[in-house]
């Protein structure tokens, strides 16, 4: 589903939960309709979360998915633990050209004052060649639902300026 940008720019957004869990059938996704739910509460709606299995094949290969459906902004949640299986963030670096750093440091440090192991989450951000545009935004969220609450809301103001920006919108 694509949203108007107020900058005039069209913001196609997709969810991508990470789990093998979830991808077998095993759990329920709770972070990804959370994704979806507060991304919408900010005026950012996006279709259901796409759940794929931990990995970096799987979660390189489901970003680009996405990138290939002309996508503006990639949020995933789960596999940014320490665990073995944990390798959503390797799986992104594969397809970012540029990384914005102050996100994903943001995120960790307004969550580790209430949640010390919020500091363990090796989630990282951004920016992707995406098809038909100038690029999209991928951010990596931690997998509980307050993550992503939290996630987004820091998300909430950058997004657009980010797009606006690819772009070509002055600062």
């Amino acid at each position: 589903m694509k949203t108007q940008l107020k900058l005039g720019a069209e913001l196609g957004a997709v969810v991508i939960t990470v789990s093998d869990r979830s991808s077998r059938g095993e759990r329920e996704d709770r972070s990804g309709p959370a994704t979806v739910d507060a991304l919408a509460e900010v005026g950012i709606p996006c279709g259901p979360p796409r759940v794929v299995p931990d990995g970096i094949e799987s979660v390189a290969g489901a970003i680009l998915a996405a990138l290939g459906d002309g996508a503006r902004l990639i949020v995933t949640t789960g596999g940014t633990g320490v665990s073995a299986r944990d390798l959503t963030p390797e799986g992104t670096a594969t397809v970012l050209h540029t990384t914005l750093p102050g996100i994903s440091e943001r995120m960790r440090a307004l969550s580790a004052a209430t949640i010390p192991t919020a500091v363990l989450s090796r989630g990282i951000a951004g920016i992707a060649d995406s098809v038909g545009n100038n690029g999209a935004l991928v951010v990596n969220l931690p997998g509980s639902t307050g993550a992503v609450r939290d996630g987004v809301a820091i998300l909430a103001p950058l997004v657009r300026h980010i797009i606006d920006q690819l772009d070509g919108g002055d600062h």
